[in-house]
């Protein structure tokens, strides 16, 4: 089906690339291929892709060191009937982190899940991102669409400057704008008062959490360098503030 004005589905595959902290993983069995899931932590990458933190002794670890072909279902926990809500399965091969990555992919996965702090320098613990080819989204009664990765996949070409300062400018933003972020957050997402920080950004916009709840602010323009994101953050604010 097509587009319409309510149902925009690149806006909402990408949501919950950026917004889901878990999802079910299936991977095919070591020993004769049969289907395998299981229950996994993830965080996304600067352009979405989902970046797993796996255990080479867990079965789905060995399974795709194996055969590195997988499916991941993210869905959005909607109340009351789960099936009401949007979800969207992908399609791809999971492969370790290259080590070039490995910072940034570190620094954003724990900036999702700080608890993995604890463990995340294990011997058997290791990075992995999925690297996607397509998806299936369905978000609610007729709204149903296969997507190309390009579809839900945020455009990195020309941003190096951007994710360069990345780690800084998540920093800063949590150290000396807290108010400005729960404004973001409350007048222009609509969401409750919480201590709401910065995870992670990119071309199209950031990625703010409070404990378990996870949000996403998409850029009314795409920005690429450091300068046009202190402007945009800037805008934002303003329209937070100016928000009833």
């Amino acid at each position: 089906m097509q587009p319409t004005d309510d149902f925009d589905p690149a806006r909402v595959a990408k949501s919950l690339l950026r917004r889901r902290r878990e999802g079910a993983l299936a991977t095919l069995m070591r020993d004769g291929g049969a289907p395998y899931c299981s229950l996994v932590n993830l965080a996304s990458a600067p352009d979405g892709s989902p970046v797993l933190l796996i255990s080479r002794l867990a079965v789905h670890t060995r399974n795709l060191l194996a055969d590195p072909r997988v499916s991941l279902m993210l869905d959005e926990r909607a109340a009351g009937d789960p099936l009401q809500g949007a979800r969207i399965m992908l399609m791809g091969e999971a492969v370790a982190a290259d080590p070039a990555e490995l910072p940034t992919l570190r620094r954003r996965y724990l900036a999702a899940h700080p608890g993995a702090e604890a463990y995340i320098d294990f011997k058997d613990f290791s990075l992995f991102r999925i690297i996607t080819s397509g998806a299936h989204l369905v978000a609610g009664f007729g709204r149903i669409v296969d997507l190309a990765a390009s579809d839900y996949l945020t455009d990195l070409g020309g941003a190096d400057d951007l994710l360069d300062a990345e780690a800084s400018a998540v920093e800063h933003l949590n150290a000396d704008h807290l108010i400005a972020l729960n404004l973001y957050a409350t007048r222009l997402l609509g969401a409750a008062a919480a201590d709401w920080r910065c995870t992670g950004l990119d071309p199209e916009g950031l990625d703010l959490q409070a404990d378990a709840q996870m949000l996403r602010l998409d850029f009314p323009q795409r920005v690429t360098s450091a300068a046009q994101l202190r402007d945009m953050l800037k805008r934002m604010a303003d329209m937070a503030r100016a928000a009833p």
